[in-house]
């Protein structure tokens, strides 16, 4: 069993015990109240960002360990916006990302209006009634953890509930599932399950994709060189975490980081 394996099985345990917390409807009751609000498009965001940089708040990863342990969702996310981030992901795996629902709920009561990404594992409906509840703009789905059928079932429960999709693929055997046509397609550049990290892959998928998708480039971009080629490449966004919340001042980092694209 891979690390993918290892977290999937486990969500399936924790989104049980969420469901004996909050049953299911209670939290769709309360979803429900909120469904005439619209929430910001990250699809929008992107395609009309010069940068369409996503800026992620990550306080630890089960390849790292710990990133910034003391990193505030109250703080970061709108230093991020302030600084030109397009869009925000925010981590709500608590066991191995150290990630929390409330991390989007601080966010947004400290100012951030622009899109957030849920990012998380998201195997049953019920997490995406979590994400809308906390705030979130849009959800991520990751082509390896579910059937083509799954995939296509809860993009159209997420678009019930006004939320958008990033659905991230990693190879050529995931490009079927592109054909569902979510709000943005993810090329992620690491291997969920060895984590090895190769930027080429964003590179040699980006013609497999439709040509009229939003795309999405994630993990291991570090360099603003990169990511002028990878913009040339035909991407829209580009999920970046790490690099920045390495830094001392993760919206000083990126905002220095916006300077050095050669495109702008």
């Amino acid at each position: 069993m891979d690390i993918l394996d290892e977290i999937v099985a486990w969500k399936r345990v924790e989104v049980e015990r969420m469901k004996a917390e909050m049953p299911e409807r209670e939290i769709h009751r309360r979803v429900e109240q909120m469904l005439g609000t619209p929430v910001a498009s990250l699809r929008r965001a992107l395609m009309e960002s010069t940068a369409g940089i996503i800026s992620e708040f990550k306080r630890k990863s089960p390849s790292k360990g710990w990133i910034k342990e003391n990193g505030q969702a109250s703080e970061i996310p709108l230093a991020y916006q302030q600084a030109g981030a397009a869009a925000i992901s925010i981590l709500t795996d608590e066991r191995y990302f150290d990630g929390r629902d409330e991390f989007i709920v601080d966010a947004r009561r400290s100012g951030v209006t622009i899109p957030i990404l849920y990012k998380n594992f998201v195997i049953d409906e019920y997490q995406l009634f979590q994400a809308r509840l906390c705030g979130a703009s849009a959800v991520l789905l990751i082509a390896a953890d579910l059937s083509l059928a799954d995939c296509r079932s809860l993009l159209r429960t997420a678009h019930e509930l006004g939320l958008e999709v990033l659905l991230e693929m990693h190879d050529e055997r995931e490009l079927d599932y592109a054909g569902l046509e979510p709000d943005v397609c993810g090329v992620n550049n690491r291997h969920l399950g060895t984590f090895i990290t190769d930027v080429q892959n964003s590179f040699r998928l980006a013609e497999r994709l439709p040509a009229e998708a939003c795309k999405v480039s994630e993990s291991g971009i570090s360099r603003a060189e990169t990511m002028g080629l990878l913009l040339q490449a035909g991407f829209n966004g580009f999920l970046i975490g790490e690099s920045f919340m390495k830094a001392d001042s993760p919206g000083e980092a990126l905002r220095l980081f916006l300077t050095q694209i050669p495109t702008i």
